[in-house]
């Protein structure tokens, strides 16, 4: 994928990021460099490689230390409510925004 100076200029628009155009010209080499290795990655085959849930399962056994999927907190949803502004069963009421 190879990127344009108008495209390295609308993503720094869309970050809030202010480039000169010495910047913009490394980014613009950065971010291609970037594209480069993704566009490599995708060319491997991985056919029946299975996903690692985490990188040290590779080179070593992990046990995974999972929990009691259990209720540990209750919500007390009227004493939550009673700062907000409005609230009718048991819901916020908040203004429309859209029409």
């Amino acid at each position: 994928m190879a990127l344009t100076p108008h495209d390295v200029n609308r993503i720094a628009l869309l970050a809030r990021l202010e480039l000169s155009p010495a910047e913009q010209a490394d980014m613009l080499g950065q971010l291609g460099g970037f594209f480069d290795i993704v566009e490599r990655m995708r060319a491997v085959d991985t056919t029946g490689v299975a996903p690692l849930y985490t990188p040290l399962s590779a080179v070593q056994e992990v046990a995974l230390r999972l929990r009691e999927d259990a209720v540990t907190e209750t919500v007390d949803r009227e004493a939550n409510q009673r700062s907000a502004p409005a609230v009718e069963a048991g819901l916020f009421l908040v203004p429309r925004v859209i029409e």
